[in-house]
C-alpha cells in the first residue's frame, strides 16, 4: 500500500481518498482534501500559509533537519518480501521513532525557554512604555487613602466626643 503525501499541507493522503490532478505536462498533484485543491489553484504558496508542514519547516516551527527523516523516505521504496527482512525493518521503524520523538521534544522544549524569554522581555517593555499609565493609578490611590486620613480622624473625634457627652 503506498500512502502519498499532499502537495499543499504535507499530510498523509491514503490509498482511495483525496483528488489528483495531472497536469499538461503528465506531473501529478495530489490533495488530501478540497481545501488543499482549492488552494492550489488559486496559485498559493504553501510556505505563506501558516496551516501548512511548509509553512511551520520554513519558519522554525518545527523540525526541518534531522536523520531520522531519511529513514522515512527509505520506507517508501517497494521491496521484496523477506520474513527476516520485515521484522528487521519494524524494530528499525519503531527505534527510529523513539529517537524522532525524543528529539521532537527536546526541539519544542528548546523554543518554549526561547519564547519564554522573549515573552518576558516584551512584558518588560511594555512595562517601560507604559510605565506612565500606572504611574497615575498609583498617585490616585495615595491621594485617596491621604483624602480618607482626615476623614476618619473626623469620624474618630466625633466618636470620642460623643462618648464624652454621654459620660
Amino acid at each position: 500500500m503506498r500512502l502519498e503525501k499532499c502537495y499543499i499541507c504535507s499530510s498523509t493522503v491514503y490509498p482511495g481518498h483525496g483528488i489528483e490532478f495531472v497536469r499538461n505536462d503528465a506531473k501529478v498533484f495530489r490533495f488530501c482534501r478540497s481545501k488543499c485543491r482549492k488552494t492550489f489553484h488559486m496559485k498559493r504558496n504553501p510556505r505563506y500559509l501558516r496551516w501548512t508542514k511548509a509553512y511551520r519547516k520554513s519558519h522554525g516551527k518545527e523540525m526541518a533537519i534531522d536523520s531520522t527523516f531519511e529513514f522515512e523516505r527509505k520506507r517508501q521504496r517497494i521491496q521484496r518480501y523477506d520474513r527476516e527482512l520485515v521484522g528487521k525493518t519494524i524494530q528499525a521503524i519503531q527505534k527510529v521513532d523513539a529517537v524522532r520523538v525524543k528529539r521532537e521534544k527536546d526541539f519544542y522544549k528548546s523554543k518554549m525557554k526561547q519564547a519564554k524569554k522573549q515573552e518576558q522581555r516584551t512584558a518588560v517593555r511594555e512595562l517601560e512604555k507604559g510605565i506612565n499609565l500606572i504611574e497615575p493609578d498609583i498617585l490616585r490611590v495615595k491621594e485617596s487613602v491621604r483624602a480618607r486620613e482626615p476623614v476618619q480622624q473626623g469620624v474618630a473625634l466625633v466618636e470620642r466626643d460623643q462618648s464624652n457627652t454621654s459620660n
